[in-house]
């Protein structure tokens, strides 16, 4: 019960680790709406937010670590009844790790470009729109967005139907797990949308869809710190 406990804080910590910068981005850089701005536009701003914001953006990158280690934890624990979750736990480990590749664009890649941007002649300029637009589409989009979400919104799905199975969670947590992965995939469409004009959105997706998943880890980890006889169906039935 106490590797419970630890795994649940673990994930209450890295949920809130993730929300703060998060929140911090979302008043000081309109983010994530400014990420479909023209790129000229975001360069500045980043170059205008300074300091402040290039670290804001390496804490939202790193303070989410916890959820790695207990992603980890939990997958080990839940096998003994559910086995699937062996795989479960490499796809939602994946998929955080590649999400923080493509977040530390912001810490080490895009200040060189703005820099340039911001003080360059018009041919600079020029070249720093280009690399910015291949670094955002790659490390953003592909890796961050695309594949790091997907990874993300398919462990969620996997281990919200192995906790509610084999450990019994409620069924309101199962529903927040399920409607959380339902918003944030429908999010995927915004990303198609940057090379298929016209493609339909549903703007405000990603942003509930990412709230709602923050809510369900802190769900997840004060269900497992403060009912770990409760949650896993294993241990209060005395096995």
């Amino acid at each position: 019960m106490s590797a419970l406990r630890s795994t649940g804080w673990l994930f209450v910590l890295g949920a809130c680790g993730v929300l703060i910068p998060y929140a911090v981005l979302a008043i000081r850089f309109d983010y994530p709406g400014i990420l479909r701005r023209d790129p000229g536009e975001i360069l500045m701003a980043f170059h205008a937010g300074g300091t402040g914001l290039r670290i804001t953006w390496w804490l939202f990158a790193v303070l989410g670590l916890p959820l790695l280690v207990a992603c980890q934890q939990l997958g080990r624990t839940l096998e003994a009844d559910a086995p699937a979750a062996r795989w479960l736990t490499a796809v939602g480990t994946l998929g955080l790790f590649v999400q923080v590749v493509g977040l530390l664009r912001w810490s080490f890649v895009v200040p060189l470009l703005a820099g340039n941007y911001v003080s360059g002649d018009e041919t600079t300029q020029r070249i720093a729109v280009a690399l910015f637009q291949l670094v955002h589409q790659y490390g953003g989009v592909v890796l961050g967005e695309h594949l790091g979400q997907l990874f993300t919104i398919g462990w969620v799905v996997g281990i919200t139907g192995l906790l509610r199975s084999a450990w019994h969670f409620p069924a309101w947590f199962a529903a927040l797990g399920y409607a959380s992965s339902a918003i944030y995939l429908a999010a995927q469409a915004e990303l198609f949308a940057t090379v298929l004009p016209g493609f339909p959105v549903w703007g405000r997706a990603g942003f509930v869809g990412s709230t709602l998943w923050l809510v369900w880890l802190v769900a997840l980890g004060l269900q497992l710190a403060l009912h770990p006889s409760v949650s896993a169906g294993r241990v209060s039935a005395g096995r």
